[in-house]
């Protein structure tokens, strides 16, 4: 059920320099005023890169968002920031980095000597989630953004960070549970309150933000007998068949997403982005994930294609530059002709010369439950760059002792199965130093 937050009478200062400053935009541009862009982010949830039709899976069927493929800006060397839901969630909505932002885990630290389960049930947990929440927001997500310049946002399915409108969201469907509660309906159970809330903005001609960020293909795997049945003559092992077809259940409300903004007469005027949180590697004897996917420093976890889809407005094109999901929202913001923000470390993807012009990317991966909510360095597994085709992998020596370095050349190596960092040590040290440029938490 969709739930509007409530409003005070008093009007921030903020807001009214934002409106202000919008005002005058729509000024210098003629005929626009009423005609500004809504924004739709699709957030797939624990699905891995290669699991698309587009991208070339050899039996999952996505019509769907192969057609959304077709007619998009599509970057087949997307990235996000972090293996892991919580953290990379944090990094698509405010453009920062998870050890900027400091939401680097799932969960809050477990005291010594207290089991999860006792954990999970008492007072510190809160207290852990409440300061990840105000973290999130002091992090200026994009909902709290868009909501200065008279933008209406709707929040769905996976949220972590308390009530939909900590996020600066003025509408939604989490009310503070872990990681969505009654969001998490959404795409499983029916598409509202997404149907009713497009027919809101459109009455009210306002433009609009959807976070439509299901808990799909993410387990638990029950999808319609109709589909698990057209998979299990496919596959020998049921858990990957479950995992296909909710991968196929996805792409259809995919689909009907899409064709609620076509029936309302938004879909011209509405940017689509798509992107995945992290990779899912389906393990074929059980119901979890295989290793090098979720949680890992692999691109099994950190891979997903990203796509900008504008009528009109965006050429379709498959890009192989790299492209992250720090980018979004300097992206929206541009779309949109908000001021830039100078503090975002990402680029805009609408600019070729910016996309063309960037030599690498970078993410760290960090422990289920942080160690230290104050102190990312603390929680840090991995750090990560690409540069080109090369992929370095740095383990922190607190939380991954026992392991060492990785050189990888995704470009023969997709799977990554070839470290040839010793091989390599000159150009091991050059992406190093490249690596504690852009982030050393021996530094802190």
């Amino acid at each position: 059920m969709m739930q509007q937050a409530k409003k005070g009478l008093s009007v921030s200062t903020f807001r009214i320099l934002g409106f202000l400053w919008m005002l005058a935009w729509w000024s210098s541009h003629p005929g626009m005023a009423f005609d500004r862009p809504n924004v739709v982010l699709i957030v797939s949830d624990d699905h891995a890169w290669t699991d698309y039709g587009f991208m070339g899976h050899p039996s999952i069927q996505t019509p769907n968002i192969d057609q959304l493929a077709r007619n998009s800006l599509v970057f087949r060397r997307g990235y996000v920031t972090s293996s892991l839901c919580c953290p990379s969630l944090a990094s698509i909505i405010t453009g920062r980095y998870p050890h900027q932002h400091k939401v680097t885990s799932n969960d809050p630290p477990v005291p010594s000597g207290m089991n999860d389960r006792s954990f999970y049930s008492s007072p510190l947990f809160a207290q852990g989630r409440e300061t990840m929440t105000q973290q999130l927001a002091a992090a200026h997500t994009l909902p709290d953004i868009l909501q200065k310049f008279e933008y209406r946002s709707l929040q769905t399915g996976k949220w972590w960070q308390g009530h939909f409108s900590r996020g600066g969201f003025t509408d939604g469907m989490t009310q503070g549970g872990r990681h969505g509660d009654e969001g998490l309906s959404i795409g499983r159970k029916s598409m509202e309150p997404i149907n009713s809330f497009l027919d809101s903005c459109k009455a009210s001609q306002q433009p609009f933000l959807v976070w439509y960020a299901p808990l799909m293909p993410h387990d638990p795997h029950t999808p319609p007998d109709r589909l698990l049945q057209k998979y299990v003559k496919q596959t020998d092992s049921i858990h990957i068949a479950r995992y296909w077809a909710m991968v196929e259940w996805f792409d259809e409300t995919v689909g009907q997403l899409m064709t609620s903004l076509k029936q309302r007469e938004l879909a011209d005027n509405t940017i689509v982005i798509y992107i995945a949180d992290n990779g899912w590697i389906q393990k074929p004897d059980g119901p979890r994930y295989a290793p090098k996917s979720k949680q890992s420093q692999f691109d099994g976890g950190l891979r997903t294609p990203i796509m900008i889809h504008w009528p009109a407005k965006i050429a379709p094109k498959m890009s192989n530059s790299l492209a992250q999901s720090i980018d979004l929202v300097p992206t929206i913001r541009h779309a949109l002709g908000l001021p830039m923000d100078d503090s975002l470390p990402g680029i805009n993807l609408l600019d070729e010369a910016a996309v063309e012009s960037r030599k690498a990317i970078f993410g760290n991966c960090f422990t289920h439950n942080s160690k230290d909510l104050e102190t990312p360095s603390k929680s840090l597994r991995w750090r990560w760059m690409i540069e080109g085709n090369q992929k370095l992998i740095v383990p922190s020596e607190v939380n991954e002792p026992n392991d060492s370095a990785a050189l990888f050349e995704l470009d023969v190596d997709p799977n990554e199965t070839r470290n040839v960092a010793l091989e390599n040590p000159t150009r091991v040290q050059e992406l190093r130093s490249k690596l504690d440029a852009w982030w050393n938490p021996e530094d802190l």
